[in-house]
């Protein structure tokens, strides 16, 4: 593999590592009614290529799933990230 590809998958696996994380930390936060993260920073993360650990942390601890931005953002960012890194790789 390429060291170009490499550094992507690498960059990939941390931002979606991260990110599933982050939105585990922010249910436990919202559970306990302590100081949240903030929705922008949770989409944000997504959109900087953590979508799969955006909705992977949204169904696994059930959190944003309600919320019409995250319920249909999240898919709908995961989507153009598929047809953008379809276009630079193909």
């Amino acid at each position: 593999m390429e060291a170009k590809y490499m550094l992507g998958v690498l960059y990939l696996a941390a931002v979606n590592l991260i990110t599933f994380i982050v939105y585990g930390v922010d249910k436990r936060r919202a559970v306990s009614q302590k100081w949240r993260i903030p929705e922008k920073t949770l989409l944000l993360l997504a959109a900087a290529g953590g979508s799969v650990g955006a909705f992977a942390g949204m169904q696994i601890f059930r959190h944003k799933i309600r919320k019409m931005k995250f319920s249909l953002g999240v898919p709908v960012i995961f989507v153009v990230q598929i047809l953008v890194f379809y276009g630079i790789f193909r």
